[in-house]
């Protein structure tokens, strides 16, 4: 495998998406050693095909405001593959949103999926809507809007679309709403539905339950526990909610949470109540975290910066990518840090994994560690195929399954002859076997 020319052409076709290159790049760097001693991967081209999405839509949302006035947003699906399932993976509602987010967000969803063992393809979808200010009529007249072009490309065995950064189980409710208003069917197109519709137990808690897992996991095979450690987490939505309260359960203390307007710092640490105010505030439609600050005594806001300079065991970015850099991951590791886990898809720049990895700071990429969130996703397709709901019991035991099943997949692929463990190649090398073996086996199609 070349990698400097696949990286090449990549540059040449995608000129301005560093995001999507990113992604390409770090998942090369992981795998070459692997696929230069399988010389099959190179005879079928395999490496060029998955880096190429299948398909890409790009449609226009018209929609009206509170005011009768006409707004325009744009819409993306990218269908990136599908060679061991449906495509499947969340939409973004978020200003920031383009292509290039996108594209490397379908891309990792791929690997991501396949670690899963589920037979799940990977996409990836949204909008560059922004919610913030916006009335709950007008978030529901531009879902419905969103779904009326949606609709047209996805299906319970072809694209499975779920949540993730502006898309809670509201919005997705919206858009199964107008969904079945216009293909008339109970399907499972969409996941992170309520109950009450075909959803199932632990989905929104399912990121930062399965997250809480993964680094349980990766503490335990370097004969440490997770009881007494101090944890920080960026991001105040639903993953956030969800790792801060297994981490509580497991008895670990949880000090920050954060938005755009800065950092918390809550030296005592969040408590159920804190938790639960979590949701208020993700609900409230605004970004801001001062407002905690405010409710409860003690509780720090500082203003404009990230959680990363505050000293604690556990490191853990909840919300966006690129949210730590390398000047975080230097502060981090002068402060002791002995794990970092990315919950956030891509949350770490490059620079940062590679000076967390120098310093041998146990890391966990994204899709080996927020792989919860779609395994859950995947049982609730299950759920629906068979027309049946597990128990929150029966749900969480085989995320705990799947969990463990990840990591042991990153040790197998990822374990040195110094006994560090790069997350990271285990994790790429695991999840592209399953996924290149599929193709080969498919065909050229």
């Amino acid at each position: 495998m070349d990698v400097k020319k696949i990286l090449a052409d990549l540059e040449r076709k995608n000129p301005d998406q560093p995001l999507f290159k990113q992604a390409v790049e770090e998942v090369l760097e992981s795998i070459e050693d692997y696929v230069s001693a399988h010389p099959k991967y190179d005879s079928h081209k395999i490496v060029e095909r998955m880096i190429e999405p299948d398909r890409i839509f790009t449609f226009k949302v018209e929609w009206v405001n509170d005011k009768g006035e006409i707004e325009v947003n744009r819409g993306y699906r990218v269908q990136f593959n599908n060679a061991i399932g449906p495509y499947k993976g969340g939409l973004r509602f978020h200003p920031s949103v383009t292509l290039d987010t996108l594209k490397f967000l379908g891309f990792e969803q791929t690997f991501k999926n396949s670690l899963t063992t589920l037979p799940m393809g990977g996409g990836k979808g949204g909008s560059d809507f922004n919610a913030k200010g916006r009335s709950e009529n007008e978030i529901m007249r531009f879902c419905q809007a969103f779904a009326l072009e949606l609709q047209k490309f996805v299906g319970p065995d072809t694209d499975v679309p779920a949540g993730d950064i502006g898309v809670g189980g509201r919005e997705i409710g919206y858009i199964y709403g107008m969904y079945k208003k216009l293909r008339a069917e109970n399907t499972g197109v969409l996941t992170g539905k309520g109950m009450g519709w075909g959803g199932s137990l632990l989905r929104p808690e399912a990121t930062g339950f399965g997250a809480m897992y993964f680094v349980e996991n990766m503490l335990a095979a370097h004969n440490m526990d997770i009881k007494g450690k101090t944890i920080s987490v960026s991001g105040f939505g639903n993953v956030a909610w969800g790792a801060a309260m297994k981490a509580v359960e497991l008895g670990a203390k949880v000090v920050t949470i954060s938005g755009p307007d800065g950092y918390i710092y809550d030296e005592a640490g969040l408590d159920t109540e804190k938790i639960e105010y979590l949701l208020e505030l993700r609900a409230s439609n605004n970004d801001i975290v001062k407002p905690y600050a405010d409710k409860f005594k003690g509780a720090k806001f500082i203003a404009g910066k990230k959680p990363w300079e505050v000293k604690v065991d556990i490191a853990m970015p909840c919300a966006i990518q690129n949210e730590l850099g390398e000047e975080d991951a230097k502060q981090l590791i002068a402060n002791g840090v002995t794990l970092v886990a990315e919950v956030s898809n891509m949350g770490c720049t490059a620079e940062a994994i590679h000076a967390l990895q120098k310093a041998k700071v146990i890391f966990a990429p994204g899709k080996a560690a927020n792989a919860g969130g779609v395994s859950v996703s995947g049982l609730e397709m299950s759920q629906n195929a068979m027309k049946f709901n597990w128990s929150a019991a029966e749900v969480d035991e085989k995320l705990h399954r799947i969990m463990k099943d990840i990591h042991e997949n990153c040790i197998k692929y990822g374990k040195g002859a110094d006994g560090y463990v790069n997350y990271v190649k285990g994790a790429n090398v695991a999840g592209f076997i399953k996924v290149a073996d599929s193709m080969i086996e498919l065909g050229v199609c």
